[in-house]
């Protein structure tokens, strides 16, 4: 289905001039970002050099053509020396009797022009233009053409890779070595078996008709590793968002190679680190990781490995399982979801229990009542919309991070918009007899820094069940003998009203050297002083707290936090929100 998509994606590409620019553009940036490294990914060369070529065609049509005009400028002289070349190489390797095939080829457009902008290399300082591409029949025989190739040329230093012994994730294999002619023209050549060559240019699917037998069927299941791999990520977390994101980091990682103690090769994204290492070998290694050695010595759990490190991870079997706190340092997608799985699996009644609490502080943030929003009508929507059995999966996934509480709610609070019309009347009308004033057109301004339509000086106070703020959209709602409530208009409370009729326009006036009453529930990480540490650092900030309150969870070691600021506005809090979410132990952060 992948290669499917891939195919579907390059016919797209092709025919990509019937699209207006604007589409032209958007569709050449997605397959960039997103295709181009999948094909390199799967090892579908031909396609990704193919997308990559197209793409850079309308991303930067002038650099385009301007890369194939200077290009084909110096194209015949190119073509006269890696004919010489190759006569020379035949020539060797016809002595050494064996079987092989020579081809020269030129580097794509894109491989060119990416090495101009991000090596920042004017056009005449690419040398390396062209490539020598020799096919044999064994890998002792690609070693034997990799010696004949560097006594007839010299070598350019730190220029060799060997990617037989140590393949690329997509099970590339090949020897690159650059070196330089008698006439001073570098070129690279390539050197492979036929099998390798196919891989290289169909990807890992590629012998699946040339094969058969357990032998060959296990040596293609190791090769689908990674496509089974993005599967799992994609099963454990419902965010399309975050599941692209990590696609892209793993798609765009430069790699490192490591070892496991018995010398086998493990490759990693830059800059993992052990726990990442540890979830590669297996995800029980990784569950019941408790340290690790890099090259003999104990390090952290977060040091940076390095290719050629020799890892080992030290595991306990009593272990109670990885720290939530690992998934803010691990690099690759495979940790993470593992992480998540064990959570889920392992902790389900805890996660229901913090997925509801979560659930509960977003929708108070949102302006509403949980319970409000949990009817079977909006709920049952949500509940097929992510695959969930019930509620209690639904909290558990939550609860695990395989959701976020801010789409649960978000998506609640549009099913109802959509199921039920809003109950807020643009005209406020009174019956008589209600004990209320005569409305006039004239609004009138009250001390709270409100104007109520229609009602000059009348006492005004604020709904507790939203606590408004200068910023928020309001409404009034006249009450008997208490004058006028003022709700959010995203308040719960305003929609489940049954009496329209009481509900009055009301904006926000002169707010200026007026402090108000803002809550925020903070959930965060518990450890030794952390209350302290909050309040000097909103201390810091300026910012007065006149009310606070604490309640530890111990069955996952985190703290709730509720406390009552005095802010000048909704931006004013919303800052205040931005700059506790920077702190590390802060998990969460809502406005009640």
């Amino acid at each position: 289905m992948v290669l499917i998509k891939l195919a579907d994606r390059l016919h797209n590409m092709r025919t990509l001039k019937s699209q207006p620019p604007e589409s032209q553009k958007r569709i050449a940036q997605e397959t960039l970002d997103i295709y181009a490294p999948l094909a390199h990914r799967l090892g579908v060369y031909m396609i990704k050099q193919e997308l990559e070529d197209l793409c850079l065609r309308y991303l930067d049509p002038d650099g385009y053509q301007n890369l194939i005009i200077r290009v084909g400028m110096k194209r015949a002289e190119r073509e006269n020396s890696i004919r010489e070349v190759i006569s020379d190489l035949q020539k060797k390797l016809e002595e050494m009797n064996l079987h092989f095939e020579i081809d020269g080829r030129p580097k794509h457009f894109y491989s060119i022009y990416r090495k101009m902008v991000l090596q920042h290399k004017p056009f005449e300082q690419i040398f390396d233009l062209i490539a020598i591409r020799v096919l044999v029949d064994t890998v002792q025989d690609c070693y034997a053409v990799l010696g004949v190739v560097h006594t007839l040329w010299r070598q350019v230093p730190n220029r060799f890779k060997d990617y037989i012994s140590m393949p690329k994730p997509n099970m590339y294999q090949s020897l690159h070595t650059t070196v330089i002619s008698e006439k001073g023209m570098p070129f690279e050549v390539q050197i492979r078996t036929y099998e390798m060559h196919r891989i290289a240019e169909y990807g890992i699917a590629a012998h699946w008709r040339y094969k058969e037998g357990r032998h060959v069927a296990d040596s293609l299941d190791n090769k689908l590793y990674w496509l089974r791999q993005i599967l799992d990520w994609q099963n454990d977390t419902r965010d399309s968002e975050e599941f692209i994101r990590s696609l892209k980091v793993d798609l765009f990682s430069d790699e490192i190679f490591v070892f496991t103690p018995k010398g086998e090769i493990v490759d990693l994204p830059k800059g993992a680190i052990p726990i990442d290492f540890a979830y590669r070998i297996h995800s029980a290694v990784g569950n019941k990781c408790v340290g690790a050695k890099v090259n003999g010595r104990i390090v952290t759990l977060d040091t940076p490995l390095n290719t050629g490190d020799f890892v080992e991870i030290i595991t306990q079997q009593n272990s109670k399982g990885p720290s939530r706190d690992w998934l803010k340092i691990v690099k690759t997608s495979q940790a993470k979801a593992k992480i998540r799985q064990f959570y889920k699996k392992e902790l389900k009644d805890e996660n229901i229990a913090t997925g509801k609490q979560m659930l509960d502080a977003e929708a108070k943030r949102q302006g509403h009542h949980l319970s409000t929003l949990q009817k079977t009508e909006y709920l049952e929507p949500i509940l097929r919309k992510f695959s969930f059995a019930d509620l209690e999966d639904l909290y558990a996934a939550v609860g695990s991070g395989g959701i976020t509480s801010n789409q649960v709610i978000t998506r609640l609070v549009d099913e109802i918009r959509q199921q039920e019309k809003p109950l807020i009347p643009l005209q406020p009308r009174v019956t008589p007899g209600q004990g209320t004033a005569t409305h006039t057109s004239q609004g009138g301004k009250t001390d709270t820094g409100i104007k109520i339509a229609g009602l000059p000086g009348c006492q005004v106070h604020f709904a507790k069940c939203c606590a408004p703020l200068p910023g928020d959209e309001i409404i009034g709602y006249i009450t008997r003998g208490r004058g006028v409530t003022v709700h959010s208009k995203e308040c719960v409370n305003v929609n489940a009203s049954h009496d329209p009729a009481r509900w009055v326009e009301a904006e926000w006036a002169d707010t200026t050297n007026t402090s108000y009453n803002g809550s925020l529930q903070i959930h965060c990480q518990d450890r030794h002083n952390l209350l302290a540490d909050i309040m000097s650092y909103l201390t810091a900030l300026k910012i007065t707290v006149t009310a606070v309150s604490a309640r530890l969870n111990p069955s996952n070691q985190t703290c709730t936090i509720e406390m009552t600021l005095q802010v000048a506005n909704k931006k004013e809090l919303d800052w205040v929100i931005r700059q506790l979410e920077k702190r590390q132990d802060t998990i969460s952060i809502s406005r009640i």
